[in-house]
């Protein structure tokens, strides 16, 4: 037997409060290849009319310090900018069908209706059927690199080397993590919610997955690593203190998190927080943790050209080695992973900079210590002694500040409020784990506070 019901909303409605469209669109309704059409090319064809289209935000990628270690490339990229379609693409709640097993394979085999399928036994399920919605925008992440994925990421691991084309199997993102909808009208206001449509316009919930019918008899679920979001507690821009990481469903509800990671039970429902995007709201796909800035929030950080000015201020301030005399000098933003002979050095328990020598190796008896470890010549504490890197990722600054205090250990540098606020913020990890990181690089922070003021020597003469 099949129910059918209008629905004017199937999720939550603070999830679902999109405003009318004041935008007009090219043509009546949306097409289904708009759907998969990637924002860079819709970018791109704007770029020829007279009036650029407005900009919703930033997705950035912590760990790869302004660009994949094999370079971007198309929708595979450290950070994308979302920009308003030429035409809407954005998906609502329609009907709701309570379906036996046989009508299943039938419901699927519409191609050109999205739906989200919740399969509650082997003789029930139910199919929430979805409409276009010329209000909103909507783009889709995950580490699929089929065309309806916008945005595709894969696993992050430390000092910005991410999974290559064979690890791909053995990821723990989602090949259809989570959707982005942007409303098309100001202040163009965006929303998160779990999982993305596959090729079929389909998103599947098996009987395993987690899911239940909400106080008002409509339907909900969560994806099997889940989608967590931090929502920054004032402005980010303003060097905020760490909010509470939550969980989103896949109708934009909020949840207290699981247990682990893929626990089958949810948490408790957050009925006072919604799914709306901040400037500096954090998402975290289990493998991959992007940065949401707002094109207000970027206005206050640092251009790769004020950057090279921050480089160039500091390197004619002439910094010299306290032992070795010699000026040092930050390398180009461009050279990365290659010490060059005149960069700086730290040593990160302190702050002492230095140029690069081949000696203060401290090794404790009984096999205390590392390698890694020396002595400074300065004030004799023995730690790690790294290479100081700029950071090039300027969405993951809060000012324009200058480069005066270092990540520990990575010995990325940034403005001190970036480093105090990124030093806070606990990063999820593994299944129940959180751990703070450089933003730059995704190193684990060490030390008491996670990163140290640089106490540079200026020049003798």
């Amino acid at each position: 037997m099949v129910l059918e019901g209008s629905l004017e909303a199937v999720c939550s409605p603070s999830s679902l409060e999109l405003q009318p469209s004041g935008h007009r669109p090219s043509s009546s309704s949306s097409s289904s290849s708009s759907s998969s059409s990637s924002p860079l090319q819709n970018h791109d064809a704007f770029l020829s009319n007279e009036k650029e289209p407005a900009q919703y935000g930033e997705l950035i990628v912590l760990g790869y310090n302004g660009c994949l270690a094999n370079g971007d490339k198309g929708r595979r990229r450290s950070r994308l900018a979302l920009y308003k379609r030429s035409k809407a693409n954005g998906v609502k709640p329609d009907v709701i069908h309570n379906i036996s097993t046989p009508l299943v394979s039938k419901a699927f085999t519409n191609k050109s209706q999205h739906s989200i399928s919740y399969t509650l036994s082997r003789s029930h399920s139910v199919i929430v059927e979805y409409s276009q919605d010329s209000s909103t925008d909507m783009f889709q992440i995950g580490r699929s690199t089929e065309s309806m994925i916008d945005f595709v990421v894969t696993d992050t691991s430390p000092n910005g080397q991410g999974a290559g084309e064979g690890q791909s199997a053995q990821s723990t993102i989602s090949r259809y993590a989570c959707r982005v909808i942007c409303e098309r009208r100001p202040p163009y206001s965006t929303r998160i919610y779990a999982a993305g449509f596959d090729s079929s316009k389909n998103i599947f919930l098996g009987e395993r997955a987690a899911k239940w019918r909400t106080s008002d008899g409509l339907m909900d679920g969560l994806t099997t690593n889940g989608v967590l979001v931090m929502q920054p507690t004032g402005g980010f821009s303003e060097g905020p203190a760490p909010g509470v990481w939550r969980e989103i469903s896949v109708c934009g509800n909020v949840y207290a998190l699981r247990e682990t990671r893929s626990a089958q039970q949810r948490g408790k429902l957050v009925e006072n927080e919604s799914n709306t995007l901040q400037d500096g709201s954090l998402i975290d796909l289990c493998g991959a943790t992007l940065l949401w800035r707002t094109p207000e929030g970027l206005r206050r950080t640092p251009t790769l050209k004020q950057l090279e000015s921050l480089r160039q201020e500091t390197n004619a301030a002439r910094p010299q080695c306290p032992v070795g005399f010699n000026t040092l000098a930050f390398p180009s933003l461009a050279q990365r992973e290659v010490v060059d002979k005149k960069q700086p050095w730290v040593y990160v328990n302190c702050g002492h900079v230095h140029g690069y020598h081949n000696w203060g190796f401290r090794k404790e008896k009984g096999g205390g210590g590392g390698a890694d470890e020396r002595e400074c010549p300065m004030c004799r504490r023995v730690g790690p002694y790294v290479p100081l890197w700029l950071g090039c990722e300027g969405g993951l600054y809060l000012d324009a500040g200058h480069p005066t205090h270092a990540f520990c250990p990575c010995g990325h540098v940034c403005s001190e409020k970036t480093a105090r606020c990124w030093a806070q913020i606990p990063l999820p990890h593994g299944t129940h784990a959180f751990h703070a990181a450089c933003p730059f690089c995704g190193t684990w922070l060490t030390g008491e506070q996670g990163y140290i003021k640089l106490i540079f020597q200026g020049p003798v003469d």
